[in-house]
């Protein structure tokens, strides 16, 4: 079961109404936050685990899909990473059995991910596509994961 935690721009774009008391995600890199961004005219939806701050860029085409589209792009990111194949299907199958969108709740998840979108606006605006931007994303530190990258706490939480 995943907890999808929608900042209230990208609420509004999907036309859902948040769950008031959503459950825990049983994901090891438990819930999600997701919001739209905008760099240029591309409009970007930069999702966040909550546990290790992993990035994961996706087009905000068809954006009230993004319950089924997030799976798919997160397994692409932890193959990237080189997490064990058993651990991404393990946490793959626990995206899918289930998705609640509710609102977002943790300001330090909101902090990191608007430094996330302004280093994803400079580097996509420098002509560096949307998968390879995504990618630097998962190398950089950040301070509430006491100065690692969110590649590092992934493979800690995940293996690898």
């Amino acid at each position: 079961m995943l907890t999808l935690r929608c900042t209230a721009k990208l609420l509004k774009q999907m036309r859902t109404t948040p769950d008031p008391t959503p459950p825990a995600s049983t994901t090891r890199l438990g819930d999600w936050y997701a919001n739209r961004i905008q760099v240029g005219r591309t409009p970007i939806v930069l999702a966040v685990s909550e546990k290790s701050l992993l990035p994961v860029l996706l087009p905000a085409r068809g954006v009230a899909k993004l319950p089924e589209l997030l799976p798919d792009a997160v397994a692409e990111v932890l193959a990237f990473l080189e997490i064990p194949e058993d651990a991404i299907r393990a946490e793959i199958a626990a995206m899918k059995e289930g998705c609640v969108v509710a609102k977002t709740a943790s300001r330090v998840v909101l902090g990191s991910m608007n430094d996330m979108a302004r280093m994803t606006e400079a580097h996509i605006r420098s002509g560096r596509p949307l998968q390879d931007t995504s990618r630097y994303l998962t190398t950089v530190p950040f301070s509430p994961l006491k100065m690692h990258a969110p590649a590092h706490e992934t493979r800690a939480l995940l293996g690898g």
